[in-house]
């Protein structure tokens, strides 16, 4: 099974540079594919969950259109092929 992550920039430097991570991999969930990429890339892992193992407030996770928040959360399943976009929050900018 061929999943497909879509690394934003301020995380790069925690999956060797890479833009996109192909893993291939058997995962059934949002949560398993995670697992997955973090076996690969572990510094990713602490910026996009908590300790107790929960998605950050400021990270949203997308599969395809969907954001797992709207969807089952973790539990989100992933299709073969599918694409997974990882967006944290940006703030700043002047008032």
């Amino acid at each position: 099974m061929a999943l497909v992550f879509h690394i934003p920039s301020p995380l790069r430097v925690f999956a060797e540079g890479k833009a996109e991570v192909i893993l291939e991999v058997p995962a059934a969930t949002m949560g398993e594919a995670l697992a997955a990429l973090w076996t690969r890339h572990p510094g990713l892992r602490d910026r996009i969950v908590t300790e107790q193992g929960e998605v950050r407030q400021y990270v949203n996770i997308f599969v395809g259109d969907g954001n797992i928040r709207d969807l089952a959360g973790l539990a989100t399943p992933v299709l073969d092929g599918c694409e997974i976009m990882i967006v944290p929050s940006v703030a700043g900018g002047k008032n």
